[in-house]
């Protein structure tokens, strides 16, 4: 599938789902937010993404420079496949991202 191709990318989702897909992935998250956004216009299976490694790899390295407040910048990330639309998100900050947002250092 052409990355920069929108409409096959829906395409090709729709044909998973006819196939009979229990969930669409989507991976890389960030880069896709819109196709996110339109799998959950157009369908009512569960919509994952991948916070893929060099995300948060990009995100660490900024961190260890000083150059973002870690937290901040994944905790944002996270929220924005929220907001697109993901009803899963896999992501290598999952138990760091749990322990701050119960409160934890």
């Amino acid at each position: 599938m052409d990355p920069a191709n929108y409409r096959e990318a829906l395409r090709e989702a729709a044909l998973d789902e006819l196939e009979g897909a229990d969930i669409m992935m989507v991976k890389p998250g960030m880069p896709y937010l819109d196709v996110v956004r339109s799998l959950r216009d157009n369908t009512t299976l569960p919509i994952s993404v991948y916070h893929v490694s060099g995300e948060y790899a990009m995100l660490k390295a900024a961190a260890e420079r000083g150059w973002l407040n870690e937290r901040d910048a994944a905790l944002e990330a996270l929220t924005c496949f929220r907001r697109a639309g993901a009803d899963i998100i896999l992501t290598y900050y999952a138990v760091q991202a749990s322990k701050w947002l119960a409160g934890e250092k």
